[in-house]
């Protein structure tokens, strides 16, 4: 069990983000058990050539065989939505010496068990904690960037939007509750207790202490979980809702009289937008050029059938109430 601890002022540093780090190192779960990640595999089969190119040794090793990781490759986020490049920076700063502790820590076991590949790096940590972030680099930018992340990124920032809805209607103990079910509030702790099929958890006692939770979305895991060192400034992953839709094909305009009015592409669209996305996303999800889609997404604004946001650089859309009614 694993519980976090409110103090006054605690829930109003209580925050959302998520990291592009994290959901790189955490999509290496899927390499090593493709099992338990079903929704991931038409990009294992897609990226599989780009994979096999990299430093596949290291990444492999980064995951223990239960799916732990060494905390420092999951930094905290210091702002709702970092980039990947500034998140490797800070690993790239990690003091050497805490290699060893985290390594041992995630594989829960003794250095001198630990892979060869970590072992061998861990004898000169500095070059070892240099080859690990050239080697996330390189998978990031020939594996992930270009069209696996912008997919993840709309999911994760459809589950924001949406998670800001249930603070509005529910209050804070319907959001925690409706992280995990798992997760219970009673005014002051948030109580994490571990399924029983999990990997057991060492317990914890964490307390916020001024220093905020960040409550982070990812489309890889099951329930909610935190760091392994609960003296970690807090943090809590949680799943991501609609997770599973990354792999989806675009859905058909099937509806005869809604395709009759808008026309095939916008009708895709209006249907897409059951979540909220933005240009680029949508025209990687329908593998045309973003000005096409805007082009579309212009018409449709311009109806009445969507409405729009700025979500940091980008532009969000989403169905407006009669956009709803039309797909209804």
């Amino acid at each position: 069990m694993i519980e976090f601890r409110f103090v006054m002022g605690d829930l109003a540093r209580t925050s959302f983000a998520y990291s592009p780090l994290q959901e790189a190192v955490y999509s290496l779960r899927a390499w090593r058990e493709p099992a338990r990640y079903p929704h991931q595999r038409p990009w294992l089969r897609r990226l599989g050539p780009a994979f096999r190119r990299q430093d596949t040794e290291l990444l492999r090793a980064l995951i223990s065989p239960h799916l732990w990781i060494p905390d420092y490759l999951t930094p905290r986020p210091d702002r709702p939505r970092p980039t990947f490049a500034q998140q490797l920076d800070r690993i790239r700063d990690v003091p050497p010496h805490l290699l060893e502790a985290d390594f041992t820590a995630a594989y829960d076991t003794t250095p001198d068990r630990l892979p060869p590949v970590v072992r061998a790096g861990l004898a000169h940590p500095a070059a070892f904690r240099h080859r690990i972030a050239e080697a996330l680099d390189a998978y990031w930018h020939e594996c992930l960037a270009d069209d696996w992340w912008p997919r993840v990124q709309s999911v994760l920032e459809a589950d924001l939007t949406h998670r800001g809805k249930v603070l509005a209607e529910h209050g804070v103990g319907g959001l925690f509750t409706s992280l995990d079910g798992r997760l219970s509030w009673d005014g002051e702790v948030l109580t994490l207790v571990a399924s029983d099929n999990c990997h057991p958890w060492p317990a914890a006692d964490i307390r916020i202490g001024g220093r905020g939770l960040v409550l982070v979305p990812t489309v890889f895991c099951h329930g909610a979980h935190t760091m392994i060192d609960p003296g970690l400034p807090p943090l809590l992953s949680y799943p991501a809702r609609g997770r599973a839709t990354i792999s989806e094909t675009p859905p058909p305009a099937s509806d005869a009289s809604l395709t009759r009015l808008l026309g095939a592409a916008r009708a895709r669209l209006l249907r897409l937008l059951a979540e909220p996305a933005s240009t680029t996303e949508l025209a990687h999800r329908l593998d045309v050029t973003p000005g096409a889609v805007s082009q579309h997404l212009s018409i449709l604004y311009d109806a009445g059938l969507l409405t729009r946001t700025r979500s940091g650089r980008s532009v969000r859309y989403a169905r407006s109430a009669l956009g709803e009614r039309l797909c209804g």
